[in-house]
């Protein structure tokens, strides 16, 4: 027996988050390419300000994914970061109170970019379904 259902008339579910996966390349390729800038138009100035940008790119790109990606998406950022944008470069290093700091900063930049998509998406699909 056939069932016909309408393809366009119900509420629209709250989208889906991307896998994890395609978050953490787009993460990468985004922070390398944004690392790389900075250093052709600064030439390896301070790290405050790429630590600033990653953190924006890790909220932008954490948008679209699950919560169980911030981790990687910190980690993936700061990688870069200590590799590429941080004397001597190509070089990773630990010091503990700086990485640390930058690493949480980096994390919470991909909570938030997650908790606020994740809460804006709730409460538009909250307002579709209500009358």
């Amino acid at each position: 027996m056939l069932e016909w259902r309408p393809m366009g008339g119900g509420p629209r579910p709250v989208p889906g988050p991307a896998a994890t996966p395609s978050v953490w390349a787009v993460t990468s390729a985004g922070a390398l390419a944004l690392v790389t800038a900075f250093n052709l138009l600064d030439h390896q100035g301070d790290p405050t300000l790429d630590l600033i940008a990653l953190s924006v790119i890790a909220a932008l790109v954490s948008t679209g994914a699950r919560l169980t990606a911030a981790p990687g998406t910190a980690l993936l950022c700061w990688v870069i970061l200590n590799g590429f944008a941080i004397p001597p470069m190509g070089r990773l290093s630990w010091t503990a109170p700086h990485d640390a700091g930058r690493l949480a900063c980096l994390f919470a930049a991909a909570v938030i970019g997650t908790a606020a998509a994740r809460l804006a998406h709730a409460r538009a699909a909250y307002r579709r379904l209500t009358p």
